[in-house]
C-alpha cells in the first residue's frame, strides 16, 4: 500500500509541473528573454560600444566594413590608441583614428623624410600604410593644448585628420572610446592595436 501512495505522489507532482500549458512555456521565455535584452542593453550602453569603420583611413590596420568593441568608460586616452571620435564635422559621422599626441606634447613633421616626431622623437610607426607625406593646412610645431589631442589616420596619405583645419585638434570630450576588438569580419577577430 505505501508504494501506491508514493507512486501517487510522484504523479501529482508530474501533473503540476504538466498543468503550466503553453502560456507558462511562453511566459517562462519572453520572461528570459527581456532578461538577457536587459543585460545586453546595459553592457552595449555603459561598457562597451559596437562601431564601424567606414572608409579606409585606417588601412592596413582597420578595413572598410570592420565592426569594433569600444570601451567607453574609465578610459585614460594615450598614445597610439584607437579611438571613435565624435567631434562635430562636415562628414557628419563619428571618425575612427590613431591619437598620436596627448595634451602637453609638441608634434612636429619632418616631411622629406617622413617622419612624425613627438617630444622631439620620431616616433616608430609599423602600423602605417606608407610614409607621411601629407602635411595638411597646418603650421607645425604644434603644441597640443591640455584635453586635446591630435589624431592621424594609419593610410596617412588617404586620410582626413588632425593636420586639417577642417577635422583639428580633438577635444577629449568628444572621443566616445578606445577601440579594443575587432568582432567583424570573423576572419580578422582579435585585438586591435
Amino acid at each position: 500500500m505505501r508504494k501506491t501512495e508514493e507512486i501517487s505522489l510522484d504523479f501529482s507532482e508530474d501533473k503540476k509541473k504538466q498543468s503550466k500549458g503553453f502560456w507558462g512555456v511562453v511566459y517562462e521565455w519572453l520572461d528570459s528573454i527581456m532578461y538577457a535584452i536587459i543585460i545586453i542593453l546595459f553592457v552595449f550602453t555603459f561598457l562597451v560600444r559596437l562601431v564601424g569603420v567606414n572608409g579606409d583611413s585606417m588601412n592596413p590596420t582597420l578595413k572598410n566594413g570592420d565592426w569594433l568593441t569600444v570601451k567607453s568608460i574609465n578610459t585614460t586616452i594615450d598614445r597610439g590608441d584607437i579611438v571613435v571620435v565624435t567631434q562635430p564635422n562636415f562628414l557628419g559621422e563619428p571618425l575612427v583614428k590613431r591619437v598620436i599626441a596627448v595634451g602637453g606634447d609638441e608634434i612636429n613633421f619632418d616631411f622629406f623624410e617622413h617622419q612624425v616626431i613627438v617630444n622631439g622623437v620620431v616616433l616608430n610607426e609599423p602600423y602605417i600604410a606608407e610614409p607621411t607625406a601629407l602635411m595638411g593646412d597646418l603650421v607645425y610645431p604644434i603644441t597640443v593644448p591640455e584635453g586635446m589631442v591630435f589624431v592621424m589616420g594609419d593610410n596617412r596619405n588617404n586620410s582626413l585628420d588632425s593636420r586639417s583645419k577642417t577635422i583639428g585638434l580633438i577635444d577629449e570630450r568628444y572621443i566616445l572610446g578606445v577601440a579594443n576588438y575587432r568582432l567583424f569580419p570573423f576572419s580578422s577577430f582579435g585585438g586591435v592595436a
